[in-house]
């Protein structure tokens, strides 16, 4: 291939959701009320955790940094494809790829991760609730949250390094609206073998693996669940595990659909269809999965309202 066909690209044209014109209006309205529920739902949860003295207990420890980590992660891809769907756009720069490409999975990794360790901190409180408070000690939920924070990072420089070997030639039209590894390494006109390989053995370690260790506890849950005496106390905690796991059966099957599934199954529309629920429902729902059902958070926020009010008044 001659020099002149072969650069680096110097910016990507990102074709969004849909190329249907008609379409845009629709889902700039629907991303942009999006948008702020999950901003301040995250964000409201953090605030009523980090200064309300009653909830520093791991499990609100846990929730305080992925309601972190789900902000930051819709807010590394929504606020981009609403400025595209508004101004018409689509380009990006090739670094401005590469960093929204490595914010998009350290936060990812590390929100998956996450997930598995709250339904570890969830199995160890109801299947060992005596040995709670010396399993879950200050220092070990510190490791399981500063543990995923490092990991994440280095993964995620691998992959920008591995990316930044590559030449791109042709096309730089990205058939989705934020850039991902996958829609960008088909750009690629130089062998991207090894990070496809790398791209399989991370999804192992942080989508499989995660998964898997959530049915595992949510078995060893839901056997205890059994033999509590009381139907009403059963219904309870059922209804409780089931918002869980939808939510953890929308993040992981569609995470592996995009990452872990033969490319012979996957499209375009599929894999952005997958991303939309990764990146911006689960991070909106996660707030009220985990806080509607709380009375100690709901109890919390009441005070923190109530205290505005009063202060204000």
């Amino acid at each position: 291939m001659e020099p002149t066909n072969q650069t680096s690209a110097s910016q990507f044209i990102l074709l969004g959701l849909s190329e249907k014109l008609e379409q845009e209006t629709f889902l700039f309205t629907l991303f942009f009320c999006m948008y702020p529920v999950t901003v301040v739902g995250n964000l409201l949860i953090i605030l009523v955790i980090s200064i309300d003295s009653h909830l520093y207990t791991p499990m609100y420890f846990f929730l305080a940094n992925l309601s972190l980590v789900d902000f930051c992660l819709a807010t590394n891809t929504i606020p981009k494809m609403l400025v595209s769907l508004q101004t018409g756009s689509r380009a990006i720069s090739y670094p401005c790829c590469l960093i929204q490409m490595y914010f998009f999975h350290f936060f990812g990794i590390v929100d998956s991760v996450l997930i598995a360790v709250m339904a570890y901190n969830r199995f160890v409180a109801i299947c060992h609730p005596l040995h709670y408070a010396k399993i879950m000690s200050p220092r070990l939920c510190g490791l399981l949250v500063g543990a995923p924070w490092v990991f994440s990072c280095f993964i995620s420089l691998t992959h920008i390094l591995l990316m930044a070997r590559l030449v791109f030639c042709g096309s730089h039209e990205v058939p989705h609206y934020f850039c991902d590894l996958t829609p960008i390494l088909r750009l690629s006109c130089t062998d991207a073998s090894v990070n496809r390989i790398f791209i399989l053995i991370v999804a192992g370690m942080v989508i499989a693996t995660p998964f898997v260790c959530i049915l595992s506890s949510y078995a060893r849950i839901l056997e205890a669940i059994m033999k509590v005496p009381s139907a009403g106390g059963r219904k309870k905690a059922f209804s409780t595990c089931s918002s869980h796991l939808s939510v953890v059966a929308l993040f992981y099957g569609t995470t592996i659909g995009v990452y872990l599934c033969p490319s012979s199954v996957r499209t375009a529309v599929k894999e952005k269809a997958s991303a939309v629920m990764y990146t911006a429902v689960t991070p909106m729902l996660n707030p009220f999965i985990y806080s509607l059902r709380n009375r100690d958070l709901k109890g919390a926020l009441r005070k923190l309202v109530n205290r505005k009010i009063a202060s204000s008044s």
